[in-house]
């Protein structure tokens, strides 16, 4: 059985979820109310893949929301009270989601292995990160070429480059795609000079400089709030990638040429039958996912029942060869720009 451990994106929705599923004493409390809230298995689904192979699994709400994020310790008891749940349901691999994947990383939850009376077994455990850089390169490189962008020529900054998603794509992009330049950006310069070292190329810039210079910006840091881009010093035509989360490229940038895709999302190729991801802002939320959760669903109909992805700059281009092979034969696909859009003429 595959887990995937999630929670909704804002309190308010995450009070109207507990309305429709009968959690009214949760529902009606509030923010010290859930922040003492037990995670819940909310809902079991079967999944039938391309191949024919049926696999069974459960969405356990953490019952963590964003406005948590100031509160160290709760937002830490989330995450593992979530992933004891898991295991104490014998779930065999189970995807960390959303900001339960950056609150493990962050808060280096890996030294907190004993939850009261349950000693967590980390191999049943996956952040889902490497399907998710995976799909991120095939969001690249399918998506660029139809608006005008030849990815021999073009210039590709990775936001967040050091981190374990934003290496790991560099690393596809260094080996793989055979981009012009890659620009590299982070907060710190010492991991930026590793990973230079490591590519054997690319170019450390600031956040300023890589905007205004990329054919393509793919992004998978968290973004400012604060931030404040001029969208028409943008390279036109511009596709940037909102590989982050929660995905709000598309309220900082717009204008002619600029192309917004929701990074790391794929599309399973029939209906699921579930009610998990209708908060999630999909588009067609009976089929598609995050990618990190399809990770779990891939492992599981690979009988690879182990923490594929883990820890930090683990991500290797055979691991996502491995996952990504997986995940085509099982029937999923990256989910790329609106159709109706015009590829420019070069």
């Amino acid at each position: 059985m595959f887990g995937l451990i999630g929670h909704s994106t804002s309190f308010n929705d995450a009070k109207r979820k507990a309305l429709e599923l009968g959690y009214d004493h949760i529902a009606e409390g509030d923010l010290d109310v859930w922040c003492t809230a037990p995670p819940q298995l909310v809902e079991h689904v079967k999944v039938v893949s391309a191949t024919g192979k049926t696999i069974e699994g459960a969405y356990i709400d953490s019952c963590f929301v964003p406005e948590m994020l100031s509160r160290f310790k709760t937002a830490r008891r989330k995450v593992l009270n979530a992933m004891e749940l898991a295991q104490k349901k014998g779930i065999n691999i189970t995807a960390l989601g959303g900001f339960t994947s950056i609150i493990f990383e962050n808060f280096n939850l890996l030294q907190n292995k004993q939850v009261r009376n349950t000693t967590l077994q980390w191999e049943r455990f996956t952040t889902g990160n490497t399907h998710t850089a995976w799909v991120i390169c095939q969001q690249l490189e399918i998506n660029a070429p139809k608006i005008g962008i030849d990815l021999k020529k073009a210039r590709v900054a990775v936001v967040g480059a050091t981190g374990d998603i934003g290496s790991a794509v560099c690393r596809w992009l260094s080996n793989r795609t055979g981009v012009a330049e890659i620009l590299l950006v982070a907060r710190q310069k010492q991991p930026l000079i590793d990973l230079q070292k490591e590519l054997g190329g690319g170019s450390i810039n600031t956040l300023e400089d890589a905007l205004s210079n990329a054919d393509v910006v793919i992004w998978v840091a968290s973004m400012p709030r604060t931030l404040e881009i001029d969208s028409s010093k943008l390279q036109n035509p511009c596709l940037m990638i909102d590989g982050g989360y929660p995905k709000n490229l598309d309220e900082k940038f717009s204008g002619n040429g600029i192309h917004v895709l929701k990074g790391g999302i794929v599309e399973f190729f029939k209906d699921i039958g579930w009610s998990m991801m209708e908060l999630a802002e999909m588009e067609k939320p009976q089929r598609e996912m995050f990618a990190c959760f399809a990770e779990a669903m891939l492992l599981e109909f690979e009988n690879c029942h182990t923490n594929f992805s883990w820890g930090r700059n683990n991500i290797t281009l055979e691991k996502m060869d491995f996952i990504g092979n997986a995940s085509l034969r099982h029937g999923f696909s990256a989910v790329g720009l609106n159709p109706n859009i015009q590829a420019a003429v070069v």
